[in-house]
């Protein structure tokens, strides 16, 4: 992800409030893994892509219509917001054996 690819809240962005399921799901999250932290990564016309990593590791994701109703929504749910991928975010993620198998077969099918 390049740097600074997520937008901030900006005097013309106003965030209006974010969607109810959204904010549960991230509510969810948070409370099902001792807390939460996400980063937001902006996917074009899809909107944006909220990534929440646990503090036991586990990770997840939930997408919005754009960065500002993403950063609403977190900020709504009580998770911090991190600007990039920092090295002490991404050390604490583990992925399950699931995912480390399905990107094993997704590489050797090339």
């Amino acid at each position: 992800m390049a740097e600074g690819s997520d937008t901030t809240l900006t005097a013309e962005q106003t965030a209006e409030s974010a969607p109810n399921g959204l904010v549960s799901g991230i509510k969810s999250f948070a409370a099902g893994h001792g807390g939460a932290k996400a980063v937001i990564e902006y996917v074009g016309k899809r909107g944006a892509r909220i990534v929440l990593v646990g503090a036991d590791g586990a990770w997840g994701d939930q997408f919005a219509d754009d960065t500002v109703t993403a950063r609403e929504a977190c900020a709504q749910a009580g998770v911090t917001v991190e600007n990039a991928w920092e090295r002490e975010l991404m050390d604490q993620m583990r992925p399950s054996n699931d995912l480390w198998r399905s990107m094993a077969r997704r590489t050797m099918a090339r």
